[in-house]
């Protein structure tokens, strides 16, 4: 039931953030004048919810994660804190803080596939739809997230 509850969450994050973020980006625009920001923001915006797949750009089962990382050489980035990070990650991940992913996009391939995970999908969705607005059609989240790795019965690695 929690794995049913964490899914739901991140995907209705995904439907959520963008919102937020239209409605933040409008009120900036509006103090500072600019309809410009509002109409260039409202537009990346709308591109991208119009285009979300089906998936939600989700990869839902462990056994399936694990098949895209070792078929198709993915790069695994959990984008928890450090701290979190050390106590224990799914083997062969990277760490990339949520907060630091624009800071990092030179360590994020775009000919390859990209899987972000987190603790329970929150701060997976939110990397997910920045990249995908910053280009990185290549981008999928795993919303069970370290949670449903364990709940699964897979091993973790520590740094």
């Amino acid at each position: 039931m929690r794995k049913i509850l964490v899914n739901l969450f991140a995907s209705l994050l995904l439907l959520v953030l963008p919102v937020w973020l239209i409605n933040s980006s409008s009120m900036l625009a509006a103090s500072l004048g600019n309809e410009a920001v509002e109409s260039n923001v409202f537009e990346a915006i709308d591109r991208f919810l119009t285009s979300i797949p089906n998936d939600y750009y989700t990869i839902q089962q462990v056994d399936k994660l694990k098949s895209i990382s070792k078929n198709k050489n993915a790069l695994l980035v959990d984008v928890r804190k450090p701290s979190e990070y050390n106590s224990g990650h799914i083997p062969g991940a990277i760490n990339i803080p949520l907060r630091t992913l624009t800071q990092n996009l030179d360590k994020i391939p775009q000919n390859r596939p990209v899987i972000l995970y987190c603790t329970t999908g929150y701060r997976t969705a939110m990397g997910v739809m920045s990249l995908e607005m910053l280009g990185y059609h290549n981008v999928s989240g795993f919303p069970p997230s370290i949670q449903g790795w364990k709940i699964a019965g897979e091993p973790l690695e520590k740094s």
